[in-house]
């Protein structure tokens, strides 16, 4: 198999694709309409759903003739509250009942992903991230949702509207989407045939851009080494 020359990113999310544009390499958007249903069997299994979800993504966009001759990616990203699940909000009242409910209370986000290079078999893994939601006044509320960027949102909410945080040895950028030291990492275990370049280690861009040291980036990338 030669090289591929490019990466197909399945999503539509701008934040995604400004993460992933962090990694240096040439990439595509090509998102595809998949349900993202919650209701499963796998609901006891927060990681293996967001990886079944992510699957789906995958082979609808493999189906739609989107992955060839590339290496395909597809995310899903879902919030456990208590046992819980929570994905995007149906509509502004089930936003307000997510952000009410996450007030004040620590999380988990759960995303899941996949890499399908050519004619390789998909390779597909999750990642796991603590978060600490503010104690939320209606006011508070009020303010972000006024964004108008919640329906997008597992949750309701986007970490980068400063409502929740993580400590620095969780990764932020996966509340955002895309876990991307943990991709980077799992990008270096596939043939080098599948990755359109060599990607560039993305510790320092999110150091930058978040304005504090990340104690897990390091951690993750000496793992592959």
């Amino acid at each position: 198999m030669n090289r591929l020359e490019r990466i197909v990113l399945a999503s539509a999310s701008p934040r995604r694709r400004r993460l992933l544009s962090w990694l240096g390499l040439p990439f595509e958007i090509a998102a595809v309409d998949t349900p993202e249903s919650l209701d499963s069997p796998l609901a006891s299994d927060p990681s293996a759903l967001a990886i079944s979800l992510a699957v789906e993504k995958a082979e609808a966009a493999i189906a739609a003739g989107l992955g060839r001759d590339s290496l395909l990616l597809t995310f899903d990203t879902i919030v456990v509250l208590d046992g819980g699940l929570l994905g995007k909000p149906k509509d502004r009242a089930d936003a307000y009942r997510m952000l009410r409910s996450l007030s004040g209370r620590t999380h988990q986000v759960v995303t899941g992903c996949t890499m399908s290079c050519a004619e390789l078999s998909m390779r597909p893994f999750s990642v796991v991230t603590d978060v600490q939601m503010q104690a939320l006044t209606e006011s508070r509320i009020e303010s972000w949702m006024a964004q108008d960027e919640f329906m997008g949102c597992a949750g309701a909410y986007n970490i980068e509207g400063q409502v929740a945080q993580v400590t620095p040895f969780e990764c932020y950028q996966n509340v955002a989407g895309l876990p991307l030291c943990h991709l980077y990492s799992q990008m270096s275990s596939l043939p080098a045939e599948c990755v359109p370049g060599t990607p560039t280690p993305p510790i320092s861009p999110c150091d930058v851009a978040l304005g504090r040291q990340c104690m897990l980036g390091q951690t993750v990338l000496e793992a592959t080494t």
